[in-house]
Parts: C-alpha cells; sequence; structure tokens
C-alpha cells in the first residue's frame, strides 16, 4: 500500500491481557461482550498515511497486501501512553455539584479542558483519573486490508463514509471534470453534516483529484397537492381561532 490509497481494512485490537476492546466483527463483539447497537460492524474505511490510525500500524500497513492477514503489537509508549500517576486527582464533591456532575463510579466526566473516569468515591471527594483508559497498556492488532478502492466514485462514496457515515448510498455523485455531490435531504438540517463536508471537500481535493467540488443542496416546489394541504391547514387554523374568539369567558 501507498500513502493516499484508500482500504476498507478488518481488524481486531486486543489488550496485552487478551481482552478484545476493538472488532469489525458483530460475532466477536457479541462473543466478547463488547457489542455496542450503535456501531456498522464491517471493515473500516482507512486513507493509508492519514494519520488516524496509531503510527506504527499504519507503517504496518503500508507494507501488506490485499488479503495478507497480519499481527502487530504496539507498546504503550507508541500506543495510549504510559501511566501518569500526576494525572491522577481528587477531586472535591463541592466541585462536582458546583459543576453538576453525579458521581458514579466508572463515569467519565470533564473537569476544566481534560476528561477522566472516577475511580474512587468516599465521603466528600472522588478519584478522577485522566490518563487514557489504555494507557500503560500494549495494543496487539490482528489485520487484513479487505478491499484497495480505485474507482473514484467508490473513493468520493468512502470519503464520506470516513467522515459523515449516515446514508452514504443516498448521496448521489457525479464524476467528471468537476465532482457534484447531491446531499440527501436527512444531512441537510444534521448539524454533524456542517461539519463533516468540510472534511470530506478536503480529503476529496488530496486524496481524489483537485477539482471543483459542488455540494448541491435540491429542495423539490411544492406540489399542488402540498400547496392545498398547507391552505386547508391554514383556513382550519383560523376557523379555531374565530371560535376561540367568540366563545363567552
Amino acid at each position: 500500500m501507498e500513502k493516499g490509497d484508500i482500504i476498507r481494512l478488518q481488524y481486531d485490537s486486543y489488550t496485552d491481557d487478551g481482552k478484545l476492546i476493538e472488532t469489525t466483527d458483530v460475532e466477536k463483539a457479541k462473543s466478547a461482550g463488547i457489542y455496542d447497537e450503535h456501531t456498522i460492524y464491517k471493515p473500516m474505511i482507512v486513507i493509508v498515511g492519514s494519520g488516524r490510525l496509531l503510527k506504527p500500524l499504519e507503517e504496518e500497513i503500508k507494507k501488506s497486501n490485499i488479503g495478507e492477514e497480519k499481527e502487530i503489537t504496539i507498546p504503550p509508549e507508541e500506543a495510549f501512553g504510559v501511566r501518569d500517576p500526576n494525572n491522577v486527582k481528587v477531586i472535591s464533591m463541592r466541585e462536582l455539584e458546583r459543576r453538576e456532575i453525579e458521581p458514579e463510579l466508572g463515569k467519565t466526566v470533564k473537569i476544566g479542558d481534560k476528561y477522566g473516569r472516577i475511580t474512587a468515591i468516599s465521603p466528600g471527594r472522588v478519584v478522577v483519573d485522566f490518563n487514557h483508559p489504555l494507557a500503560g497498556k500494549s495494543i496487539k492488532y490482528k489485520f487484513k486490508i479487505a478491499e484497495k478502492i480505485d474507482d473514484e466514485t467508490e473513493k468520493i462514496k468512502a470519503i464520506i463514509e470516513l467522515n459523515y457515515n449516515k446514508d452514504v448510498e443516498k448521496f448521489q455523485i457525479e464524476a467528471g471534470d468537476s465532482i457534484t455531490i447531491t446531499v440527501p435531504d436527512s444531512a441537510k438540517i444534521d448539524e454533524n453534516w456542517l461539519i463533516a463536508k468540510f472534511g470530506i471537500v478536503g480529503e476529496i481535493r488530496e486524496y481524489v483529484g483537485n477539482k471543483d467540488v459542488i455540494l448541491k443542496e435540491v429542495y423539490q416546489k411544492r406540489t399542488e397537492e402540498k400547496k392545498e394541504e398547507k391552505k386547508e391547514a391554514q383556513t382550519e387554523n383560523t376557523k379555531i381561532e374565530e371560535n376561540k374568539a367568540e366563545t363567552p369567558t
């Protein structure tokens, strides 16, 4: 693989004690008790060398062929860092109350600009660990490149999936001298789309082609039937208001 290649990656990741923490296989997720109904289990879109994965994993992917099963173990310092005792803080209950945080063991909380997990609760105070949950652990990846995407339109779909991943098949794509993407109705009112579209445009230009990218939102004209329904609704509302006005108090 080369930098900029767009692939679909099957993988499982484990901590150094053999616990499965992530997978693209739904059956493995269920067996390990980590299944999440909000997660779509299928090979993950990866842009090789884009920096979204741990660097040692990306470097190993570059050396891999399609369909080749590989394994790599990444030490803590190259994964999620070593544990730092200074990142474990004692926070007063009064401080949690001020921030309207209900203390619960294992709960993730935000204190200032940092996120941490409550690891102990005692009268008047809690202990919050601001280390990454996987800090201090080696991470083993078993992976296989399921597919390398070469078709231009499919690359654009993959970039949309990577950045937005909702109703991807409803996006209409026309690729030529320029790229036109017709946005589905569901995305027009989604604030996540407003953020995602800038990343999508940037990655299309970098990894597909430096072309004009046109994002098209189509708002169809009202049909006569819809206009009549609106008119009837307005008439009904007027009658209700008139009846209210005529009703003696």
